[in-house]
């Protein structure tokens, strides 16, 4: 849902989260992008990674149970995450993760044989090394003066009529413009791969030492890490909005940027935990049970939101990129993800797998899998 929350305003307009306000933007729009930004922006999709990183440990477990090597395994599932994932960048959202997730998925599986403790110094090097770098493109931002940063967006504004033809041409345009944006997003990609690979080793770390199969002895722990992790990351991720969609002068946008992507880690942790210690209560156990089935069937959620969002926005369907506000944006993603939970729910009642999942897992076994009855297969 965080996810589905992020990409819709990105899929929407030109202007959705990035660093040039919108002219036309209200109030209440301001005010909701800057909701999505300080609770949403960046953690999300670390908290995907996190659950990569994890399930990577299952994944070799599952081979073993199995006795097959584990790595031809790994190498298809990475070769299908990579198909997945240009289809969806080129066909229908450029801000696709699934390429990114297929490559560093590789360096997973080069370190499976590491210990705990190593996976866990890597991630730390890794976060250190990538969130430096950041804050130094951050802080030389602020070289620039308030009129340069001011003729800086409006050069990039100008660009953005004719994003929105683009987007509200025909379907041949919308690819087009798809693949002309790729270059620009694989280098931003590059910048928060880091981020990604240091969620995977975490959650690898993690895995290894099976820390989520039983969450009731690290209560206290998961505790401190929520006080913690809200202390530092919300001021990081409130300030990130006041830049980007808030009244900080323009010229602080990136130097916002980068402090809300380095402090959104530990606001994803103290989700997690959060989450953890929630579904641990009998109100929370209810609410496990009411999003399990799309959690089920995430990848298929995942771009299927993509399909619905570009029939909306884009000249495939209804073109309406660049003409609806924010707060409808969002109310209309709230929607579509309620449809999809009852969806999910009416399909994991009768199937074991999504449809994209069980693509995914024919890919992995090279071989068709077998839609068991899922109370059989809990039995």
């Amino acid at each position: 849902m965080g996810i589905l929350l992020v990409n819709a305003l990105m899929m929407a307009g030109p202007y959705g989260l990035g660093s040039i306000d919108d002219p036309n933007a209200s109030a209440l729009d301001r005010t909701v992008e800057g909701i999505i930004q300080t609770f949403m922006v960046g953690k999300f999709y670390l908290m995907f990674s996190f659950v990569f990183g994890y399930s990577f440990t299952l994944q070799l477990a599952s081979a073993e149970r199995d006795g097959t090597s584990p790595v031809p395994r790994l190498l298809r599932r990475s070769l299908g995450l990579l198909a997945l994932g240009v289809l969806h960048a080129v066909l229908l959202y450029v801000g696709d993760i699934l390429m990114t997730y297929a490559v560093l998925g590789l360096i997973l599986i080069a370190a499976r044989s590491c210990s705990p403790r190593t996976a866990l110094r890597a991630a730390r090097i890794v976060y250190g090394c990538v969130s430096a770098l950041l804050l130094l493109i951050g802080l030389a931002s602020l070289l620039m003066s308030d009129a340069e940063a001011a003729e800086l967006d409006a050069e990039l504004a100008e660009d953005f009529a004719v994003l929105i033809a683009d987007y509200r041409g025909d379907a041949s345009s919308v690819v087009q413009t798809n693949i002309g944006q790729l270059p620009d997003q694989l280098l931003a990609t590059l910048l928060m791969s880091g981020f990604v690979l240091a969620a995977f080793l975490t959650g690898l770390y993690c895995g290894k030492r099976r820390l989520l199969t039983d969450t009731g002895i690290h209560q206290a722990r998961m505790r401190r890490i929520c006080l913690l992790g809200g202390a530092v990351g919300l001021p990081g991720s409130l300030f990130m909005a006041l830049a980007v969609s808030g009244p900080i002068s323009p010229r602080w946008a990136i130097l916002g940027q980068m402090v809300g992507t380095v402090t959104a880690p530990a606001l994803t942790a103290a989700y997690v935990c959060g989450m953890l210690l929630l579904m641990r209560t009998a109100r929370g156990a209810r609410i496990a049970a009411l999003f399990a089935p799309a959690g089920r069937m995430a990848l298929t959620n995942y771009l299927s939101q993509s399909l619905v969002m570009a029939l909306a926005f884009t000249a495939y369907g209804l073109a309406l990129y660049g003409r609806l506000s924010p707060a409808v944006v969002i109310l209309g993603a709230l929607v579509l993800y309620a449809g999809q939970l009852t969806l999910s729910a009416r399909l994991m009642a009768r199937h074991q797998y999504g449809p994209v999942e069980w693509l995914l897992r024919a890919i992995t076994l090279a071989r068709l899998p077998h839609d068991r009855d899922p109370s059989a297969a809990t039995r």
